[in-house]
């Protein structure tokens, strides 16, 4: 794994659990300007480490191949509404749990899969610093950090 890629993604989920920690139940509540709460972007988070994650572990059981989403804006959507009906609380864990079980996947993959998705043009899944954070950037913003 590149580690330029490691170190950011380390600092990203770092980052989360340090802001998470400090959240109260009306931050969670919080509104961020797209209508999203701050705990459904947190439930948004997980979804997107645990998806990557389980496209590295399909990768490495069956070779990469590349994959072409049909619609991010279409799974946001749907992943806002499922996100919005998990508890505020639980969204903390399944974000910090999702990022460090992601982390710890990109630890262990082969140089030859890390070439092969960042060749694949799937960059995103290897440096999931750049998800986390935009999305940790808006929550600041909003909690005036």
């Amino acid at each position: 794994m590149n580690e330029i890629y490691a170190s950011e993604n380390a600092a990203e989920r770092e980052r989360l659990v340090r802001l998470t920690s400090q959240l109260t139940k009306a931050d969670l509540a919080r509104e961020l300007d797209d209508g999203w709460t701050i705990a459904a972007q947190l439930a948004h988070l997980a979804f997107w480490d645990q998806y990557a994650l389980s496209l590295v572990e399909g990768w490495e059981r069956n070779g990469f191949v590349k994959v072409t989403l049909v619609s991010v804006d279409a799974l946001n959507e749907a992943a806002h509404l499922l996100s919005d009906a998990i508890p505020p609380p639980a969204a903390i864990q399944l974000a910090q749990a999702a990022a460090e079980a992601m982390d710890r996947k990109l630890e262990t993959i082969t140089p030859e899969l890390a070439a092969a998705i960042e060749a694949g043009g799937h960059i995103r899944v290897l440096r999931r610093a750049l998800h986390r954070r935009e999305h940790l950037d808006e929550i600041e913003k909003v909690l005036g950090a």
